[in-house]
């Protein structure tokens, strides 16, 4: 089954909804049990469709498509930006020492490993040895590539001043955009060596496929480096811009604030587009797949 990029939007917004990490879990068994009798045709006739929708929205906000069990309460998506907007502002700050650099991006990686476990591909299971593993790689990336790139750029004299100064803001960007990179691949090596579950059109498991895993790491890094891109490069190029300007020359004070508005109007707005360029559940061609896939039906 395809979604229509609007509308993996709109169900991006509803699982981010920060309106539900404290009160989902109070009516997620009736919910549960509600989407579960319409399903099975317990319940056809009668049943309130805003109800329903509501009951949908709170299970899908929560529950993990593979496992059928809820996602620990922080690392749902309905917490992924208020912590992130924390995350993020503590990387953007203007002049950071390098311990505070390293501590945002060590705070970042770690934030972003707890969010890739609890809601990666648990057709796979991955023991804690090769999680760990992924998480020193990621952090290690990171922070070698801030501390690299931060005493790299100074040193970059044939390039202008405030060519250098803009480069700067974007060594967070570039720093976290690489190692999500390395932590997605190592997070989801073993989708890539034992393949995914390959499901038909009804919803029956047709197998692993090894073609289908390497193309769903694929787009989770693309996806991941989509899904920093605005929140990471819009409010340092707004600001370096507005910092020109002379009320806030008049008024350095406001610079902070200026700058977490920024983060916080820039995650509310584009990462849920950036979320939903690629679905949770895709379809692929059969002529991608290995030969005993070749036959079937589409792919969900």
């Amino acid at each position: 089954m395809t979604t229509s990029s609007n509308n993996l939007a709109a169900e991006i917004v509803t699982a981010m909804d920060r309106n539900r990490i404290n009160r989902v879990d109070l009516c997620l068994d009736d919910a549960k049990k509600l989407i579960n009798d319409y399903q099975t045709g317990k319940i056809m006739a009668g049943v309130d469709p805003e109800k329903l929708w509501r009951a949908k929205k709170i299970v899908e906000s929560t529950i993990h498509p593979d496992t059928g069990e809820a996602v620990f309460l922080p690392f749902r998506m309905s917490c992924f930006v208020p912590t992130n907007l924390v995350i993020v502002a503590g990387m953007l700050m203007p002049n950071p020492s390098m311990k505070s650099m390293i501590f945002w991006q060590w705070a970042n990686q770690s934030i972003n490993v707890a969010f890739n476990y609890s809601n990666a591909n648990k057709t796979i299971k991955m023991d804690y040895k090769e999680t760990f593993f992924a998480y020193v790689s990621a952090v290690t990336t990171s922070c070698g590539l801030a501390v690299g790139l931060t005493q790299l750029v100074p040193r970059l004299r044939f390039v202008k001043p405030a060519t250098r100064n803009l480069l700067s803001r974007l060594v967070p960007f570039a720093a976290v955009a690489s190692a999500g990179t390395v932590n997605v691949y190592l997070m989801r090596l073993k989708e890539i060596r034992s393949g995914i579950d390959v499901y038909d059109e009804d919803g029956n498991v047709l197998g692993k496929s090894k073609a289908a895993g390497a193309s769903a790491v694929k787009q989770v890094a693309i996806s991941r480096i989509l899904n920093n891109s605005p929140v990471l490069t819009i409010p340092p190029l707004v600001l370096s811009q507005l910092e020109k300007t002379s009320f806030l020359r008049r008024n350095p004070r406001l610079l902070l604030p200026m700058n977490f508005g920024l983060i916080t109007l820039s995650a509310f707005t584009t990462l849920p587009l950036a979320i939903a360029v690629f679905p949770q559940r895709a379809e692929i061609d059969t002529k991608k797949l290995e030969p005993q896939f070749q036959n079937l039906r589409k792919k969900n």
